[in-house]
């Protein structure tokens, strides 16, 4: 039996265990990722036994409270549940974003940085602050970042206010939000 096919049977048997269907159909859909670290030491073993995990995924299962930890992103995309692979995609996308921002890296909104799927689950967990600017509506903030995200020809203004809103309430956001979820 190979690593991968092993890797895969020990993780179905441990969300079996810790379900209540006796389906692997049913029992994908009792869980629910209820938080995610970063590794930068890559000292994590995923439950199914994969070394060298990144990202640390905490799952909890909606019907009985049963928590695995640390699941790494690939397992939880053998859930097949499109959800959880979104979630899973723009939680790492936060933690990539989060290094850029530490790094003072020049932010630009762009595809590097964002996506239209980070762009709105930003603002659906409130990154997006009420302000003077945005007549203390946030979500005027989201829609112009949305705008000139799909916008090919910006103005150096659009740039300029664009970075603001990044600088301003974006990378604060993050980092009061993933303080402590990075193990270096």
């Amino acid at each position: 039996m190979g690593t991968e096919s092993r890797y895969l049977q020990t993780l179905i048997k441990d969300v079996m265990d810790s379900s209540e269907s006796n389906s692997w159909e049913s029992a994908v859909a009792e869980w629910e990722i209820s938080d995610v670290e970063e590794d930068e030491l890559l000292e994590e073993s995923c439950i199914c036994g994969k070394e060298h995990l990144r990202y640390l995924f905490t799952i909890e299962n909606k019907l009985n409270g049963s928590i695995l930890y640390p699941i790494g992103s690939s397992c939880i995309k053998k859930f097949e549940r499109d959800d959880l692979k979104h979630e899973v995609d723009v939680k790492e996308q936060l933690f990539k974003l989060l290094h850029a921002v530490e790094e003072n890296q020049f932010l630009q909104l762009s595809s590097e940085f964002f996506s239209r799927k980070l762009l709105l689950y930003l603002y659906e967990i409130g990154a997006f602050k009420p302000t003077q600017w945005n007549d203390y509506e946030p979500e005027k903030d989201y829609r112009f970042m949305l705008d000139m995200f799909n916008k090919r020809n910006r103005t150096e203004k659009q740039d300029k206010k664009a970075g603001a809103i990044i600088l301003g309430s974006i990378k604060p956001f993050l980092q009061s939000e993933l303080a402590g979820k990075v193990k270096r």
